[in-house]
């Protein structure tokens, strides 16, 4: 091992949500002198409107900063994360390119699941950690509880444990001289004596990208050996092309152009190419083709699927420009075209979690101008067919017919997660008698000091994404309990495809995949809100749920009657009820003709119920 420059460190800082690692982002470009005090706005690496609002960090964003210690200079590159379990791809992608990491816990909340999610993310890539307890200037802060928390869970000295407050600025400089005392500097990889060539060969690690209408695709790159300029020739391994460099720079936070990159540095790579797809996160870009690419990135699967459909059918176009321009920079996003009746041309997309799949259609709304229709949220589920193939289901239009399924009882087969939860005792409780409305298998119990408890259950995915179960756990108790989940493995299923008919045909877009002893439950629900939802006609409508071609559930919506006595004043009787029977027939013969065209506003009303 041989470093490539002592006085660089990179580092990222990983965090639950709100426990102020974006304030902290703030005071260390204050401090290092990055951005000055009197132009600093808080949340400032956060450069989305949508993060500004929601006050939470959804993409990673580096920074180059310096400080001065003991009159050495040195180059501080931090990657900023998110902290919301569903961006934990992120995190993964940041960590990997870094050798230390800050564990930012909020001192009124203490250690929360998703915390300790990151710091195992963080333990696999070996990564030094510096603890941090922050807000510990708050009227209810509970410093001395959330140390015995972190020095439980990291098994070290309290002592070793610093404690600032971001907003004041108190003890932050603290942390800027325990990332450059503890975190070593970058190295080279796999040196010998006999390859030390290979120190001059260029190795580096795409973490993100984004695409510029100029210079092409930019890539966010970890330099791991050698070095590169503008003018040099890069080859990507996996995908096995070669390209040009236009320009080379740094994050200051914004792009900084420099004359050169070399190993350990972070910094972008303007590649001049214009096919978005081209560049993937966790690609090795390299001087020679014939070195070893670097291990790269797991491919996340997505987890949960919905469809987008433009309101405007006119707008598919850009719908999938922007879901192109989205992908670059979000490689856990996945789309593919898909046509359904009544709704259109679309796109049948997958996502890491609910919050991903809002934020990406909020996205799309907000910096393409589209307005979209989602259907609801599935997730991904596994059949076997009769001749042993195993298929897999993203939507209810992928489920195939009775006569291709395989005999047995279970035929159909869902994933399974470990869910952890974290609360304080005295919601206990109100967790259980949540859980208990869920099919779940208790697992362990684990105490995280004296007064916060982490349950530990295995549970179908299906339960925490179709059921919203984390808001639902977050009302239960008050904000105060936190989450996270991993995926274990396929296990067998009772699952049956539930349709809903309109008029006696089917409406594919409202089908769904539910466990058969919910289907009855389902099925009503969505006909009622139909019945409520949907516009009458002139005819009689009847809404019914159905499996496998029986009827479970029906509603009907009763015409809308014109009244065609109201031109007649008095007269004999018989005029009126030929009048009547005349319309009643023009109803019968409507219905058995009639279509019903669905607005756009009952997909609407339905997969946002």
């Amino acid at each position: 091992m041989a470093y490539c420059n002592k006085n660089i460190r990179n580092f990222s800082i990983i965090a639950h949500i709100d426990s102020g690692k974006s304030t902290l982002a703030d005071r260390l470009l204050e401090l290092t002198g990055t951005i000055p005090k009197e132009k600093i706005r808080p949340q400032y690496l956060d450069a989305m409107d949508l993060e500004q609002e929601r006050g939470i960090t959804i993409k990673m964003h580096p920074v180059r900063m310096t400080y001065n210690l003991n009159l050495k200079t040195y180059i501080l590159n931090l990657i900023d994360t998110p902290g919301h379990v569903d961006f934990n791809y992120e995190v993964s992608r940041s960590l990997a390119a870094v050798e230390g990491a800050i564990l930012l816990i909020d001192a009124s909340q203490g250690i929360q699941a998703q915390t300790i999610a990151n710091l195992e993310l963080a333990k696999k890539q070996n990564l030094v950690i510096i603890p941090v307890i922050n807000k510990i200037d708050l009227s209810q802060a509970r410093v001395k509880e959330t140390e015995r928390e972190i020095a439980d869970l990291l098994k070290i000295d309290p002592t070793e444990i610093i404690k600032i407050s971001a907003k004041s600025g108190a003890n932050v400089e603290q942390v800027l001289q325990t990332i450059i005392r503890k975190i070593p500097p970058p190295f080279t990889l796999d040196v010998t004596r006999k390859d030390l060539v290979t120190l001059r060969t260029l190795r580096a690690l795409i973490f993100d990208s984004k695409y510029d209408p100029y210079q092409g695709v930019l890539a966010f790159v970890r330099i791991f050996e050698g070095e590169v300029k503008s003018g040099d020739k890069i080859h990507f391994l996996q995908a096995g092309f070669q390209s040009e460099v236009k320009s080379v720079g740094i994050f200051k936070p914004e792009l900084s152009p420099v004359a050169k990159l070399s190993s350990g540095e972070i910094g972008f790579i303007a590649t001049g190419i214009k096919e978005s797809a081209k560049v993937r996160v966790g690609e090795t870009l390299a001087s020679n083709p014939e070195v070893k690419p670097l291990a790269g990135y797991r491919q996340p699967q997505p987890k949960v699927f919905l469809s987008i459909y433009p309101e405007n059918a006119n707008d598919f176009e850009l719908l999938k420009s922007g879901l192109e321009k989205l992908k670059l920079n979000d490689a856990s996003l996945y789309f593919k075209p898909e046509l359904k009746e009544g709704l259109g041309r679309g796109f049948q997309c997958g996502f890491l979690g609910l919050l991903h799949a809002e934020i990406i259609s909020e996205r799309l709304k907000r910096e393409f101008g589209l307005n979209i229709v989602l259907t609801i949220p599935s997730v991904i589920y596994k059949v076997t067919t009769k001749d042993n193939k195993e298929i897999f289901i993203h939507t209810a239009a992928d489920w195939p017919a009775p006569y291709q399924l395989a005999d047995g009882k279970f035929q159909s087969q869902e994933l399974w997660v470990k869910l952890k939860i974290l609360t304080p005792l005295n919601y206990l409780g109100q967790v259980s008698e949540l859980i208990k409305g869920m099919a779940s298998s208790y697992q362990k119990t684990d105490y995280l000091g004296q007064e916060k408890i982490e349950l530990v259950y295995e549970v179908p995915l299906r339960e925490i994404i179709t059921k919203n179960f984390y808001d639902k756990l977050q009302s239960a108790t008050q904000g105060f309990a936190s989450m996270s989940y991993e995926i274990l493995n396929w296990r067998p299923a009772e699952l049956i495809k539930l349709d809903i008919l309109i008029l006696g045909k089917k409406e594919e877009a409202f089908s769904r995949i539910v466990p058969a002893k919910e289907a009855f439950k389902e099925g009503k629900q969505i006909i009622q809100k139909l019945k409520e939802t949907l516009p009458p006609q002139l005819f009689s409508v009847p809404l019914q749920a159905a499996v496998g071609g029986k009827i479970i559930a029906r509603e009907t919506i009763k015409a809308r009657r014109r009244d065609v006595l109201a031109p007649l004043y008095g007269g004999d009787y018989t005029r009126k009820r030929k009048l009547l029977e005349k319309q009643k027939k023009g109803k019968r013969d409507l219905a058995a003709k009639g279509k019903i065209r669905i607005p756009s506003r009952v997909f609407l009303e339905i997969f946002t119920r």
